[in-house]
Order: structure tokens, then C-alpha cells, then sequence
């Protein structure tokens, strides 16, 4: 009988054998075959290109027609979330004190929410930032530096003319050369298709803290390939020399130290006199802050999901909130279902929002108070705490608002960051008082009415009806010749 079960026990691990077997060759099979797929595109390809850079982005679409058509899709601005969304909303608008705190800067004049990739170009035309050159008599108002990621023209003008001398340039001399929108050469080699950034800027920010691009493993290079455009910076120097503040580390009070050790602001505040720093869109910072990068999570891991067609697996060139297709990009890693995942990150966007609200009124009335306190006869030697604690405050608002999906890549940083601003908003407002009761006044100060975007507008004195107007006319008359122009010189095609 024993020698019956072990006879039985015997067959059955050597047909479970085989099932195991049997799977691990279609396994194995699957992969050769894939494998054998993707190096049959790359060997068949019908575009060898010399150069790494290769500006129009349609020169691609034979060779790579599934990465193109999504990358296509970076136009569409249908999708919707409950704060963010691809579609450009007028931010000032919507939180008209916003005007007040960036009083004296461009960023007043006109500030919306970002669309896809598609759009780069047009949206940096579009927008009252870049002001309106040879219209009415204006002139720049931006340097060459401000194109720097809004395409793969951007590095071959590098290579012809020379970095420095292009974003020394004014915005303008560049306007019929960078045509081509965010695409393939930005983030691959054109020769290879390898991932390589091509941005300066991140090259010398490595090397000053002794380190190599190059060596980055793969799944790093598929963030730092962001990274090259999502991260704060600053222009240096009378050049306008594009500088990522990374020297000292990547936290918010790093980079703070970063700035303050060279007495670096990037405008003297209208109002109040406070010097400020805008932070632009800190956004590989913060991921590198949340458990998604410290857990090795690349950028593209939920903004270009991969996806399977056929024996072909390639990643989703539509670069879109990863709520857009949580199947593909959640649920690749959590159980829960889509609506859980989804209200889970809404839930800590609404309380990083809740701050933010109250950081946004309390820093305005700061600002208002201090121009209050120097109409009132306030000296420098007193304001100087009060300055100090605006620049604190706005800094680390800006820093917490001005990324990208920051209230779910790190959320409880931006919650202790917007915590820090109001601190210190409500800090500048107390040290305004003290001034203004040393100068006989103990009341409240009267607030103006900033309800609106045009209100806070015609605060700050600025005409915004002036800057449309023209800004009209620019996108009439000028941006068209540019197009032609460069449709002309072969700069751009159309498939």
C-alpha cells in the first residue's frame, strides 16, 4: 500500500513538473517573442537620424506609431478632477488675492493651469507673461531663457548658437524658431531612442554636487527626463542663465538657505517692499519627498503607463493625471478600487486646500499692511522682520503651490509647508501692528476691495485690459509671420 502512494505521489510531481514546465516555456516564448518584436522595430526603423536632436516630432511617427498617437493625445483637455484637470483655468480668477502676492512680477498679470504637452508653445504665446513685442511699441519683457522647456528646438538652437547666447537672446528672437512642441528629442537620444535629457541646466546641477546623469540607473532617468523642466530654478546673472538651486539639497529650507546665502530674490514685492521668491514648479523636489519616490516610483510609472498591444509593450505617451487611468496606473500596485484610490487622493487635496486658503488671505493683508505701515511713515530698520517674514512665508506658499499634483506626491510635506507660510504670514502681520501702534495707530487697516481679478488688478495698478488688447493684436499680427517663417525654412512640417 505504501509503495502504491508513493508510486501515485511519484506521477503527480512529475505532471505537476510538466504543467510548471509547460507554462514557463509559453512564458519564456511570450517574452523571446516580445522581445524578438521590439528589437524588430528598432533594427526595421526607416528614419536614421544622425543627431541626437531631431526637432520635428512627426519625423517619429513611421517608426514609433503607438508612442505618437498617445503623444498625439497630450491635446485632448477632457479630463476633469476635482482640483486639477487638463483644461487652462484662469487661476487669478478663481483666487484674485493671488494677484496682490505676486504684485510686481509677470506672474500677476496672467496665471492658469497647465495643459498637456500639445499646447506648450501656444500656451507660452498665449499667455499676458510674455507681453506683446513689436506691438504698439512694446518690447520684451522675457528672456530667450523662458522657452527653455517648451520644446526640442530649444537644444538644437543650444547646439547652434551657443547656451549662454541663447538665453541671453530676448524672448521674441526666438519666436520663429521654436515651433516644434514638447516631444520625442527633449527626452531621447534620436540616434539610439535612448532616455537622455537634454537640458543643460540639469547636467550642471549634478556636477556641482558631484554627480553624473550618465550613471543614473534607468528607472531614475525615467523621472529625471521630467526633472529637466519639473523643478525649481531660477534665471542667474545679468545672462539669465537658467540654474536649478540644488546645491545645498532639494527640501524647502535648502534651497531657501541656497538663495539667502547670495541675498537672491527674484523681485522687490510692489506693495510691501518685501523681497521675494517665486518658486516655479518644484516638482521632482516634492515627488523625491513622498513615499512614491522614496520607494523608487519613477515619474513615468503613473503618468505613462505601459501598456500591451499585441506582443508589443510600450509606454502611454499621453502624459495625463495617472486619475485619468488609475487601472493602468494605481491598480498596478493597490487593491482598492478606482472610486477608493480616487476620493483617497482628493481627501488630501482638499486639506493641503484648506491651508492654502488661509495662507492665500493672511498674506495678502500682509502685504496690504505693510504698504499701509510705509504710507504711515514705517522706516526700514523696523519693517525689516516683517519683510523678512513675508519672504518666509510667500517662498514656502509658492514652493507648496506652484507644483504640480505636490498635495499627493508629498502630501504631508505640503501640509507642513503651508503650515510653516501661515506661521509666518500671521508672524509678518504681528510685527506690522507693533510698527503702525508705534506710529499711532491701533485700528484695523483698511483692506481693499480685491474681490476680483480686474479689483486686484486696479489695486496694483496694472492694466489688464491694455495687456489683452495688445496681446491680441501680437497673436494676430505677429505670432503668423513666425509660423510661415518657419514652415519656410523647413523648421516645421506637417504630416
Amino acid at each position: 500500500m505504501a509503495q502504491q502512494l508513493k508510486r501515485w505521489q511519484g506521477w503527480l510531481l512529475f505532471g505537476g513538473s510538466m504543467v510548471v514546465v509547460f507554462v514557463l516555456g509559453l512564458i519564456v516564448s511570450s517574452l523571446l517573442e516580445r522581445r524578438a518584436e521590439v528589437v524588430s522595430i528598432y533594427n526595421n526603423r526607416k528614419h536614421i537620424f544622425k543627431d541626437a536632436i531631431v526637432a520635428q516630432n512627426e519625423l517619429f511617427a513611421e517608426d514609433f506609431p503607438r508612442e505618437y498617437q498617445t503623444w498625439l493625445k497630450t491635446a485632448d483637455t477632457t479630463y476633469q478632477g476635482e482640483f486639477n484637470s487638463s483644461q487652462r483655468v484662469d487661476v487669478l480668477a478663481a483666487r484674485p488675492e493671488m494677484v496682490v502676492l505676486w504684485a510686481g512680477y509677470s506672474f500677476s498679470m496672467e496665471y492658469n493651469t497647465p495643459r498637456g504637452h500639445k499646447h506648450a508653445i501656444e500656451d507660452l504665446n498665449e499667455i499676458l507673461r510674455t507681453g506683446s513685442p513689436g506691438v504698439n511699441g512694446n518690447k520684451d519683457i522675457q528672456p530667450g531663457t523662458c522657452w527653455t522647456c517648451k520644446g526640442p528646438d530649444v537644444p538644437r538652437i543650444m547646439k547652434e548658437k551657443g547656451i549662454a547666447e541663447f538665453y541671453k537672446a530676448p524672448w521674441s528672437q526666438w519666436g520663429s524658431e521654436i515651433v516644434n512642441t514638447i516631444g520625442c528629442s527633449d527626452c531621447h537620444d534620436a540616434r539610439t531612442m535612448k532616455l537622455k535629457p537634454a537640458r543643460p541646466a540639469l547636467y550642471e546641477a549634478f556636477e556641482r554636487r558631484g554627480e553624473d546623469v550618465s550613471e543614473q540607473s534607468h528607472q531614475h532617468m525615467r523621472s529625471l527626463v521630467c526633472a529637466q523642466c519639473h523643478t525649481e530654478y531660477y534665471f542667474k546673472g545679468d545672462g539669465k542663465y537658467l540654474t536649478f538651486p540644488h546645491d545645498k539639497g532639494f527640501t524647502v529650507e535648502e534651497i531657501e538657505a541656497y538663495y539667502d546665502e547670495m541675498n537672491y530674490s527674484d523681485y522687490t514685492h510692489k506693495i510691501s517692499r518685501a523681497p521675494i521668491l517665486k518658486a516655479q514648479h518644484p516638482d521632482y523636489e516634492l515627488w523625491r519627498m513622498g513615499i512614491h519616490g522614496q520607494r523608487g516610483v519613477s515619474c513615468a510609472d503613473c503618468h505613462m503607463p505601459y501598456v500591451s498591444e499585441g506582443g508589443v509593450k510600450y509606454s502611454d505617451h499621453q502624459i495625463t493625471s495617472p486619475l485619468a487611468k488609475i487601472d493602468k496606473t494605481c491598480q498596478t500596485c493597490h487593491r482598492e478600487d478606482a472610486e477608493t484610490l480616487r476620493q483617497n487622493v482628493y481627501e488630501r487635496q482638499r486639506m493641503a486646500n484648506d491651508v492654502r486658503n488661509r495662507v492665500e488671505k493672511e498674506l495678502a493683508k500682509a502685504h496690504i499692511e505693510a504698504k499701509y505701515a510705509w504710507d504711515n511713515g514705517a522706516t526700514e530698520a523696523e519693517m525689516k522682520d516683517a519683510l523678512q517674514a513675508i519672504r518666509k512665508s510667500q517662498w514656502r506658499w509658492d514652493f507648496a503651490v506652484a507644483s504640480h499634483g505636490a498635495s499627493f506626491h508629498a502630501p504631508q510635506e505640503v501640509t507642513r509647508i503651508l503650515g510653516q507660510s501661515l506661521g509666518y504670514a500671521q508672524e509678518a502681520r504681528l510685527a506690522i501692528a507693533k510698527v503702525l501702534a508705534r506710529h499711532g495707530f491701533a485700528g484695523d487697516v483698511p483692506m481693499p476691495d480685491i474681490s476680483t481679478k480686474e479689483k486686484a488688478w486696479a489695486y496694483i495698478g496694472l492694466d489688464g485690459k491694455k495687456l489683452q488688447a495688445d496681446k491680441a493684436e501680437f497673436l494676430k499680427t505677429v505670432v503668423p509671420k513666425w509660423v510661415q517663417s518657419a514652415k519656410a525654412q523647413g523648421k516645421l512640417i506637417e504630416l
